[in-house]
């Protein structure tokens, strides 16, 4: 029983079920944040999206050289992407032309993060520096544009700031994840903690989320729930970045950090509620 169990959740961590959910929750962090309704369907597009490409980068190159010998829990994730890549193309039919001006955005960015166009064969993955903040830009492109283009002008003050404020703590929630691969990470890709080391990657993260808090006093117009929930994601963060190691637990990085934008959201909520 408890073997199946750990099966079912690691089909859940590694088929980015649990990412998506969490660039879901930014997304309705973004619509709440300017006074929008939850849309359900621009939200299941996300959702689907987010999967598709997740999934395109992990193991795109797997199934081209091993398709064969798939183990059997990858065989699994492939063909559940089969099926979510089909549920995208229907939600597709039924987003407006500015979403899907976004979407295809963002959707370059993946394809040249995943796929060897540029010189040597390399992608932007590859090419040196630069694999956290092309993260930090697609995440930011798909939980605020996205979500606020039917709605705001994306050239005002305060849509321009939520974008950097996204794309800072997107790199700040990254961080955990570049100390743990730190010794698997080949030295090209010239990472945070490569360049700077743990300690002072860590300093760097605490110093993001301070902008992060410090840039909301910088909007036009501060609501206290948003203000609040805020500020507890980013001294969750902070706990999490300080515990941050090279040997952390299995599920550190890819379940508890990338669980933080679920807590923003349920924080939104609760303090919305009260304030």
């Amino acid at each position: 029983m408890r073997k199946n169990l750990k099966s079912i959740f690691n089909f859940y961590i590694n088929s980015s079920l649990h990412v998506a959910i969490a660039v879901v929750c930014l997304s309705a962090v973004s619509l709440l944040n300017f006074g929008h309704n939850l849309s359900v369907s621009l939200l299941l597009f996300i959702f689907l999206g987010t999967i598709t490409s997740y999934n395109f980068v992990k193991y795109a190159g797997i199934a081209k050289f091993h398709h064969s010998n798939l183990p059997k829990s990858l065989k699994s994730i492939q063909l559940f992407s089969v099926f979510i890549f089909l549920g995208l193309i229907i939600s597709t039919f039924y987003q407006p032309v500015e979403i899907l001006i976004i979407a295809s955005i963002s959707g370059l960015f993946t394809l040249l993060y995943a796929l060897p166009v540029f010189s040597r064969n390399r992608n932007l993955r590859a090419l040196p520096g630069l694999k956290i903040y092309v993260i930090g830009v697609v995440v930011s492109i798909v939980t605020v544009l996205m979500p606020l283009v039917l709605n705001e002008d994306l050239f005002q003050r305060d849509v321009v700031i939520e974008f950097l404020q996204r794309f800072l703590l997107v790199i700040a929630l990254v961080i955990p994840f570049e100390i743990r691969d730190l010794n698997s990470d080949t030295a090209q890709l010239n990472t945070i903690p490569q360049k700077i080391g743990v300690a002072r990657s860590k300093m760097l993260g605490y110093t993001l989320i301070i902008l992060v808090i410090s840039a909301e006093f910088l909007k036009q117009e501060i609501l206290p729930e948003n203000l609040w929930s805020l500020i507890g994601v980013g001294i969750i963060t902070i706990l999490f970045l300080n515990r941050s190691q090279i040997k952390q637990g299995e599920y550190y990085a890819s379940f508890w950090v990338e669980a933080i934008p679920i807590m923003w959201i349920l924080m939104l909520f609760g303090l919305a509620g009260i304030l």
